[in-house]
């Protein structure tokens, strides 16, 4: 059986045994987001990024975001043909390239044992939300370290897993490509792995918010926060990793914008270390297959203290944002 390393770990076509179907597919999404980050990279070295906007100059799509898709969905479906798949892209339907496909897994998540009640998951029942390319903007601007790549698993409405690949991590460093990028993943009641958990000190409050989506009922609600510092950067899957990693201690987006493959693969990470996420309601996400996709009441999380920040959002703001 041909081998070959990838990022630190085994990547094998198949296993012996027989893993719980939910770990077989974070082992996947996990090769699939690790060549999906090798894309994204291999985009940008090429100069032309192919921007075509969406709906708006803040609502872009480029090359990697239809590449990635492309080979994450065409991956996920070949391997788990009954599994519910749900992309970012509207893109029209066409033969995949052949080299666009991954059928590796890791070695190290197959040999994890699956938290029992997901252990006797059907493929039928899991729902795949992907966002090819979180923080295109930033992608086209530059900003490189603000880019993701996501992969949530859901399953009866719950965020259960998810995968998020950083393509440019290190890339400050001046690292070569070889050694550029990362990918964390995470699952409730089993860990979440490839970054340190670090927490903001105590009694600081720093907000991390959008970039480029702000208006006044997301001022107004960061100002409620009473922060001693707001971090304003783009991606949703950026944000979470500032507050696993303890660069901030609250994600306040009280707004439209955010979509169900934005946050399904961030929030199973932050759950998984004891995080929370949810609209600014206090009400979970649900990411059902026949959801809206727009998480319409805004997003609001928290490594810890998610009562407090709940707490001070203004009345007008929860008039305004209805689920």
């Amino acid at each position: 059986m041909p081998i070959r390393q990838l990022g630190g770990l085994l990547m094998l076509p198949s296993m012996s045994g027989n893993p719980a179907v939910l770990m077989r597919l974070v082992a996947s999404a996990y090769a699939m987001a690790e060549k999906a980050g090798a894309i994204v990279r291999r985009v940008l070295q090429s100069g032309e990024l192919g921007i075509v906007e969406k709906t708006g100059a803040n609502d872009l799509q480029t090359l990697a975001d239809r590449l990635v898709q492309q080979s994450i969905c065409a991956s996920l479906s070949k391997s788990f043909p009954k599994i519910t798949i749900i992309g970012e892209e509207d893109l029209p339907e066409e033969a995949v390239k052949e080299d666009l496909i991954e059928s590796g897994q890791s070695e190290d998540i197959l040999q994890k044992s699956c938290p029992a009640e997901y252990s006797a998951l059907k493929e039928e029942e899991l729902v795949v939300w992907v966002d090819p390319l979180d923080g295109t903007k930033e992608y086209t601007e530059g900003l490189l370290d603000h880019v993701t790549v996501l992969i949530g698993i859901a399953y009866g409405g719950k965020a259960i897993a998810g995968v998020i690949n950083q393509p440019f991590f290190n890339y400050q460093l001046g690292a070569e490509s070889a050694d550029m990028g990362r990918t964390l993943w995470g699952m409730p009641g089993l860990g979440a792995f490839g970054f340190e958990l670090q927490e903001v000190p105590d009694g600081r409050r720093i907000v991390t918010t959008t970039r480029s989506h702000s208006n006044k009922l997301v001022t107004d609600t960061v100002d409620a926060m009473e922060p001693h510092d707001v971090i304003r950067v783009g991606g949703a899957g950026n944000k979470i990793i500032q507050l696993v990693e303890g660069k901030a201690s609250a994600y306040v987006f009280a707004s439209l914008g955010t979509k169900k493959w934005d946050t399904c693969a961030p929030e199973a990470i932050l759950h998984a270390v004891g995080g929370k996420l949810t609209d600014m309601h206090g009400s979970a996400l649900c990411y059902d297959a026949n959801v809206k996709h727009m998480n319409s009441a805004g997003v609001l999380a928290t490594l810890r203290n998610h009562q407090y920040y709940a707490s001070r959002v203004p009345q007008s703001v929860l008039q305004a944002l209805k689920p």
